[in-house]
């Protein structure tokens, strides 16, 4: 693990700045309960809108461990370490997209989108640098997750971002006085942000550290299949090699803690796992709130697991 020293200030009341499928705002007081009163370092393996690194920085949990902010997504990690290295100029301009987006509405977001967005996007990943976020392109991802349906992250087969316009009347797109906390925040010497995958924890994680994953959900049904984070998707045997890696971090000593649906597969994963409880890991069932649905009669109370050693 990294042993910079540092401190992440618990006056940093930042909050998560990003809208995220799966996000975990809702189920913090849940997740709370599965916290170790005491931890050595902090890892996050599936960022995502970083609830819980928020929730615990906010309350001086983070300020003297090592902080590790994990995730595959290119564009989400280019625009945390972008934000972190010049907020200021990202801020600016977003202001000019917000103010351009109050003039012309959808039609701006589809411009922004193709012309701009996926533009940039496409000679990043050419270049072999699709994290290279420059001010202006993590201001363009702000701009399009604050105005775009639902907040959706969607990618199609050839890496393009393709989620349709949202129809806000009155978005907010820039909340200058947070995205100047999260900054602050995100560039604090202990904080480390990574793009990897969740197996980077196989070789980096130590006995003491506490690791929450918060993976692509696997799907209730065959019509909930969201899982395009990454143009690679998250299939099934990425949730088995998960597991596998959870359980060999239990039995090393690490705390754990992995948030999922009740599919079938989760559950022979993990509650009807022998080897799983071996390991010290159960898995319980929790009410939550789905807040991304095609049908909004059907956003509401559903169980979700919580799977954890603590």
């Amino acid at each position: 693990m990294p042993n910079r020293s540092g401190r992440v200030s618990s006056t940093t009341a930042a909050a998560p700045f990003l809208k995220w499928a799966g996000g975990k705002r809702q189920l913090l007081p849940e997740l709370k309960r599965f916290v170790p009163v005491s931890f050595t370092a902090y890892t996050e393996a599936f960022l995502g809108s970083g609830a819980l690194f928020f929730n615990l920085a906010a309350e001086g949990r983070l300020a003297t461990v090592p902080v590790s902010l994990v995730d595959r997504n290119a564009d989400l990690i280019g625009t945390y370490r972008a934000l972190a290295r010049e907020p200021a100029r990202v801020i600016d301009l977003l202001h000019e997209l917000a103010r351009r987006h109050a003039r012309s509405g959808a039609a701006h977001y589809y411009k922004v989108r193709g012309e701009l967005f996926n533009r940039d996007r496409r000679a990043l990943r050419e270049l072999g640098t699709p994290d290279a976020f420059s001010a202006g392109l993590a201001a363009q991802f702000l701009y399009l997750n604050r105005t775009c349906f639902n907040g959706l992250f969607r990618l199609n087969a050839r890496g393009e971002f393709n989620v349709p316009a949202g129809r806000y009347v009155n978005p907010r797109i820039c909340d200058e006085r947070n995205l100047m906390r999260v900054a602050t925040l995100l560039a604090q010497p202990n904080v480390f942000i990574f793009r990897d995958t969740f197996e980077r924890l196989r070789a980096t994680a130590e006995p003491g550290e506490f690791i929450y994953f918060d993976p692509p959900y696997a799907p209730v049904s065959s019509t909930a299949r969201f899982r395009s984070y990454t143009a690679e998707g998250f299939s099934d045997d990425d949730q088995v090699r998960l597991q596998r890696l959870v359980i060999e971090l239990a039995r090393r000593g690490c705390s754990v803690l992995v948030s999922n649906s009740v599919a079938p597969q989760i559950a022979a994963l993990y509650e009807n796992n022998l080897e799983a409880r071996r390991a010290g890991l159960r898995a319980y069932r929790v009410a939550a709130r789905r807040a991304i649905n095609r049908n909004a009669a059907s956003r509401g109370p559903v169980e979700e697991f919580l799977i954890s050693n603590v």
